[in-house]
């Protein structure tokens, strides 16, 4: 079992890791060694979420996640197999993480008379600071 917070677990079943050829760092063992790791993980039909953790989890991982509902999460950063592994459960369990806190429903305010009247002032004031800058017409000029 995989814990993100003491109220959610994961089961290591519900994940499937891939190794797949990957790009850029290693030199000729990029050419012969599966070092990337595609992760997959089925949120759409997993039992250990519950069902509002599931759409936000969707919601924050946008692009990662399949018609199907599957979060693909590919780890290729590092030249070792296991390292890579690590990342990409570390990089699933801060998405779930994530998901897992509710958010802060938000209380429409109206600004204060006080700030009202700064803002007003303030604007007063920038407007007089602009005014002496512009040029000074005299009628004897027309």
């Amino acid at each position: 079992m995989i814990t993100i917070t003491p109220a959610v677990a994961i089961d290591e079943k519900e994940i499937q890791e891939e190794f797949i050829r990957a790009s850029g760092p290693g030199g000729q063992n990029v050419n012969k060694v599966a070092t990337a790791v595609q992760l997959r993980f089925d949120v759409a039909n997993s039992p250990s979420l519950a069902e509002d953790v599931k759409e936000r989890l969707i919601n924050l991982a946008g692009k990662k996640v399949t018609d199907a509902g599957v979060l693909i999460i590919d780890a290729r950063r590092f030249r070792t197999q296991e390292k890579n592994r690590q990342d990409a459960l570390q990089r699933l369990i801060r998405l779930i993480h994530k998901a897992v806190q509710k958010p802060k429903i938000r209380h429409k305010t109206k600004p204060t008379a006080a700030s009202r009247l700064r803002r007003k002032e303030e604007k007063r004031r920038r407007g007089g600071i602009k005014r002496l800058r512009r040029k000074i017409f005299n009628a004897e000029d027309y």
